[in-house]
């Protein structure tokens, strides 16, 4: 029986503005476009574990406010189960996406409001949450010290422990002690190892570090090119999966943690978890959107057999 899985993250609400050009200071122009949906990587990550069934709780702080309503709404759909300080006193997280038209660059602007009160208190108000889950998975987007405690409280109680260190940041060598798998994109891999990773060998090279920092194994994302597993044992390369043609590649990396922490949960080997991922991310990429483009556990289980 699949164990559960309990995430420690944020919610934003992603407000998206398509125009030619920025405005200057002072000036208001027209855009063309706007789309209002659910972000933040932590609640992604867990809308892609709902929706391949698993038992999942999310553990975070929001607003009584219209965007707590989305986020409130988004995990019900998916079936996750909310573990949420209300923090009437801040607002709900939302995020400012400018879209260049011509281009497709963006910049970005995040108020992480009421998430970013997360506490080490939060924390033991939810220990025997923690500790009741076979996978808990954090990330870098609300206060480091409350990572620091969910993740000392989860690997005392044995639970299997995911740090996805995302947005890249210096971090505690500390920390990689805690994590039985740590779950860097290529940006971050060199933010926090110094190692410029292009190859799958500088990949490698990267992943032996953060052995020697305390981790138990790293699992580093490559994008189009798969995600590598290195436990000091093994050492694999998994092939992306193609599921169709790339529509959006926003949210890819949070459905494949999503998507690990589910293979872990269901008893799958470390690289059949890391090939289940890679699935849930090939089909993601195929779709607009973040939390919207999560699949299914039947989509997901056909294009395996496939």
């Amino acid at each position: 029986m699949p164990k559960p899985i309990v995430i420690l993250g944020v919610f934003v609400a992603d407000t998206a503005y398509r125009a030619a050009r920025q405005p200057r200071m002072g000036e208001t122009i027209l855009g063309n476009g706007f789309k209002l949906g659910p972000g933040g990587k932590g609640s992604n990550q867990a809308v892609a574990a709902g929706r391949l069934g698993a038992d999942v709780s999310f553990i975070t702080r929001l607003g009584r406010d219209p965007f707590a309503d989305m986020a409130l709404a988004t995990w019900k759909e998916a079936g996750v189960r909310p573990a949420v300080t209300e923090t009437p006193e801040s607002y709900t997280g939302a995020a400012y996406i400018f879209l260049e038209e011509g281009t497709g660059n963006n910049a970005i602007i995040v108020s992480p409001g009421a998430a970013m009160l997360i506490s080490p208190a939060d924390i033991d108000r939810n220990a025997e949450l923690i500790r009741s889950a076979g996978v808990f998975v954090t990330q870098l987007e609300q206060p480091i010290d409350a990572a620091i405690h969910a993740l000392e409280i989860a690997k005392a109680a044995g639970v299997t422990t995911i740090l996805n260190p995302a947005p890249a940041a210096k971090l505690p060598d500390a920390i990689f002690a805690l994590c039985d798998y740590v779950t860097p994109n290529e940006t971050e891999t060199e933010e926090l190892t110094g190692i410029r990773v292009e190859t799958v060998g500088d990949a490698r090279r990267a992943a032996a570090v953060f052995l020697e920092k305390g981790a138990g194994a790293a699992l580093i994302t490559l994008g189009e090119k798969g995600a590598l597993l290195h436990d000091g044992k093994v050492s694999e390369l998994v092939p992306a999966f193609a599921a169709g043609p790339v529509v959006e590649t926003t949210g890819a990396g949070d459905a494949f943690n999503g998507g690990f922490a589910v293979g872990l949960s269901r008893g799958l080997e470390p690289l059949a978890a890391v090939r289940f991922a890679c699935a849930v991310a090939g089909i993601s990429v195929t779709r607009p959107g973040t939390a919207p483009s999560m699949p299914t556990l039947a989509e997901v289980e056909a294009l395996l057999a496939r």
